[in-house]
């Protein structure tokens, strides 16, 4: 009879990894897995979820099972948990004033915010209060949230050294109505800007001269989708020679990072009858890169079952389950 093989000299023993590599591992679940699974296999890996430096950028996106309540004390545990390490932080669906008030009181350091689809339930009072206690925020990404000129000039304020500054508007696809408030709020308050994604903004010529003006630093610029500026003579020139990688209103939105189909909206404008201007040599660099920073999707592990994962927990409440 054959002796039983070894099992252990097939398969690795995960508690013996080296710690950096586990924490490594683990950072990819993002900040729902960790503190609703990960954290409760085994001791040394729940003593590593408690480490403050696990915690420096908290990923709160693409948790579609959750409730807001639930995510919310998710996310209040896990900048806890940073005690005051937190850089980077992105909430995606969810999030309120008090929420934003919790991670700004407890993150002084924070260089890095990202509010993606967040309503009304952060107001610009609410995010205009947050900046005044972020002197160190460098970028803000804010997508498809109705935030208005008001909450822009108070960033601009109580944010000097930002950045990198994504605006995108949740209406690309409608009939256009020309405003150039957000675009001025912008001018007169960024001064440092080097990075500034319009999407679908409503800006005309007027607006993009007051940015060009304005942020005499600004190195990329993606105004994708913002129909009513109209790039010709002195003011294409201008930006040819000012903007090195410059996204113009016809330029594919093949890499962007949420859908942009015009449902019959948006039609090309005679000015750009190919969908291209003179400066269109300008326009198609394979990956369009607002900072080196750190990247979210690096964190997320896109393969995860989350459906399975749902069904074997229909009835998981976090507040009975989460472990201090």
């Amino acid at each position: 009879m054959d002796p039983i093989p070894d099992l252990s000299d097939e398969f690795p023993n995960w508690l013996e990894l080296p710690r950096d590599v586990t924490a490594s591992i683990l950072l990819r679940l993002g900040a729902v897995e960790i503190l609703t699974s990960a954290q409760m296999v085994c001791s040394p890996w729940r003593n590593l979820c408690k480490d403050p430096s696990m915690w420096r950028a908290i990923d709160m996106g693409n948790n579609n099972h959750w409730n807001d309540d639930e995510l919310n004390t998710i996310c209040r545990d896990a900048v806890d948990r940073s005690c005051g390490q937190l850089v980077d932080i992105n909430l995606e669906y969810f999030g309120t004033d008090k929420l934003l008030r919790h991670i700004a009181d407890g993150s002084s350091q924070l260089k890095r915010l990202r509010l993606v689809h967040c309503y009304y339930d952060i107001s610009d009072e609410g995010l205009s209060e947050v900046a005044a206690k972020l002197p160190l925020l460098e970028e803000l990404a804010i997508s498809y949230c109705p935030f208005s000129k008001e909450a822009l000039k108070a960033v601009g304020r109580s944010c000097p050294l930002l950045k990198s500054l994504k605006f995108n508007n949740q209406d690309y696809g409608l009939p256009r109505i020309e405003c150039d408030e957000e675009a001025l709020a912008i001018a007169e308050n960024m001064p440092r800007l080097r990075h500034l994604q319009l999407f679908g903004n409503n800006l005309t010529n007027d607006g993009l001269q007051a940015i060009l003006d304005g942020c005499p630093h600004l190195e990329s610029f993606d105004l994708r989708q913002c129909f009513s500026v109209k790039l010709t003579g002195n003011l294409e020139r201008r930006c040819a020679q000012q903007i090195k990688n410059l996204r113009l209103p016809h330029d594919s939105t093949d890499d962007y990072e949420f859908g942009a189909e015009l449902d019959g909206y948006g039609s090309f404008d005679d000015d750009y009858p190919s969908g291209s201007s003179d400066i269109d040599h300008l326009s198609h660099s394979d990956y369009y890169e607002f900072s080196d920073g750190s990247n979210f999707s690096d964190l997320y592990d896109s393969d995860y079952d989350y459906d399975d994962y749902y069904d074997r927990n229909q009835n998981f409440n976090y507040g009975d389950f989460y472990l201090d």
